[in-house]
């Protein structure tokens, strides 16, 4: 994978992404997603929101998070993480799963990055 990473911005919240060449896709860190989404305080409880969701998906046999990736993208600390990463299909699925009234919106800003590569 041609991992082109870049800081997106959502209500001047950072999200890290990569965009596949290959696939011509992008993927969002998800929990940098979770984070807004649910106003975390910190990357820490985002994490552990998004690890209580991602077990409660694999409960319940969500087929598509079987197919996410892990992607090294830089922390705030300068280093590069695996971190879990969505396409825009499963990122949606994933908003849906996650009460706040920030998902509309949400949404809207995830077809406006899309529209913008194309």
């Amino acid at each position: 994978m041609n991992e082109n990473n870049k800081i997106q911005l959502f209500e001047d919240k950072r999200i890290r992404t990569a965009w596949d060449e290959e696939e011509q896709e992008w993927y969002f860190s998800v929990v940098d997603v979770v984070s807004i989404l649910t106003d975390q305080a910190t990357p820490r409880s985002a994490s552990t929101y998004w690890a209580v969701l991602k077990k409660r998906f694999i409960e319940e046999g969500f087929q598509l998070l079987t197919n996410c990736k892990q992607l090294k993208l830089k922390a705030a600390d300068g280093k590069r993480y695996n971190t879990d990463v969505a396409n825009t299909e499963q990122l949606l699925r994933i908003i849906q799963s996650i009460p706040s009234p920030k998902a509309e919106p949400f949404k809207m800003w995830l077809a406006q990055v899309g529209r913008e590569r194309i």
